[in-house]
This record gives structure tokens, C-alpha cells and sequence, in this order.
């Protein structure tokens, strides 16, 4: 069983893909964390 297994090889694997939704992730929530900013601040400065 141990024989047929292949050996992986640390730092070859592709991750653009991980890279590419990491990124995208970052940006969404930073995005969002603006927003919700704004909005407090907004609310502040009405008085809600």
C-alpha cells in the first residue's frame, strides 16, 4: 500500500487559484468594513 503513494514535494503545488480567492476576500471585506463605517459615523452625526 506505502509503495504506490507518491511523494509530494513541498512548495510545488499550484495556488493561484487560493491566491486569487484570498484576495478577493480581503478586498470584499474590507469593502464591507468601510461601509460599516460610515454608517456609524453617519448615525453619529444624525443622532439616531
Amino acid at each position: 500500500m506505502a509503495e504506490n503513494e507518491t511523494k509530494h514535494e513541498p512548495g510545488t503545488m499550484d495556488i493561484s487559484v487560493q491566491e486569487e480567492t484570498f484576495t478577493g476576500f480581503v478586498k470584499f471585506s474590507t469593502v464591507v468594513a468601510v461601509i460599516c463605517i460610515v454608517v456609524v459615523i453617519f448615525l453619529a452625526l444624525v443622532g439616531a
